[in-house]
């Protein structure tokens, strides 16, 4: 099993950089950032890109991967967002996870001025927005018409330095994003029950992710690979479980995940006044000794 971080968008640079450094000092296997223009409580508070805040961790960093936990098609078009990944990964040097995902009702869902999409359409849209971004990362030049998205002789040379191209990690929850992630993914996301956390009480949280990667399971099944094949993330901070209270917390919830099957755990980097105001000191040995302490 491996840890992994998540590091908001927040910080001007000056001082971000220290955070993104810290995070691979500290070992995490991967640093990720929400790919959004804005964020519920932070709407009104400072918010950068992901992609030149990855950009700049990315020549910050040696080791560490870097990665959006998710980017979506609620303000990306395939043809830009493919020629911004190849870009990325060059500079990380193949370091870069895709996180990608159908998007939801966030304010970036109308930031660029069309009507909010149905559940459906955003299902319909990632159907179509998915299999184009990986033909336009694995092709030197793709020209593909669709009813949502298209792409005319768009080049993407030299391509990827990972390949045939930089990993995509699905989040999914419903049939056919377990579809798309079953065909297209090298990894699987989920964050536990979309309803959030007040549906769902705490002790009820794994019994939920064994429901999807049973889903899972046999969406892979259906397309001929092994379920095996696929990391399976877990995000934490959407439930009403506590793992960064204490070490001993954080164990517990992580050997439950593990034995699930669950190959990676997201934390949140602490920000103090928020949702994810967290002990910095418990949060580091986390970090540190977290997984080495799960028999």
């Amino acid at each position: 099993m491996r840890l992994s971080t998540v590091i908001l968008p927040i910080h001007r640079w000056s001082e971000g950089q220290k955070i993104w450094r810290r995070a691979e000092d500290l070992g995490f296997h991967a640093a990720y950032t929400y790919d959004h223009l804005s964020w519920r409580s932070f709407r009104d508070e400072p918010w950068f890109g992901a992609v030149p805040t990855l950009t700049a961790a990315a020549t910050a960093t040696e080791r560490i991967r870097l990665g959006t936990l998710v980017t979506s098609p609620n303000f990306r078009h395939p043809v830009t967002l493919a020629k911004e990944l190849v870009s990325l990964d060059d500079i990380s040097g193949g370091r870069v996870t895709v996180g990608i995902g159908a998007g939801g009702i966030g304010f970036d869902a109308t930031a660029m001025g069309q009507e909010a999409w149905s559940s459906k359409e955003r299902a319909d849209r990632f159907g179509e927005f998915l299999p184009l971004l990986d033909r336009l990362l694995t092709q030197d030049a793709t020209t593909e018409s669709g009813t949502y998205y298209s792409a005319v002789e768009a080049r993407n040379i030299p391509g990827c330095v990972q390949r045939p191209r930089v990993p995509f990690y699905v989040a999914a929850a419903g049939p056919r994003g377990m579809r798309l992630a079953a065909e297209f993914g090298q990894g699987w996301v989920t964050y536990g029950d979309p309803k959030g956390p007040a549906a769902v009480p705490a002790e009820q949280a794994p019994a939920v992710i064994a429901a999807q990667l049973a889903k899972l399971a046999a969406a892979c099944e259906a397309q001929g690979r092994e379920v095996g094949e696929l990391e399976k993330v877990l995000l934490q901070g959407s439930t009403a479980e506590k793992p960064l209270a204490s070490l001993d917390a954080f164990v517990d919830w992580a050997g439950t995940y593990r034995e699930l099957g669950m190959t990676e755990l997201v934390i949140h980097w602490p920000v103090p006044d928020s949702i994810f105001a967290n002990d910095v000191a418990v949060f580091e040995r986390i970090a540190t000794e977290g997984l080495a302490q799960l028999s």
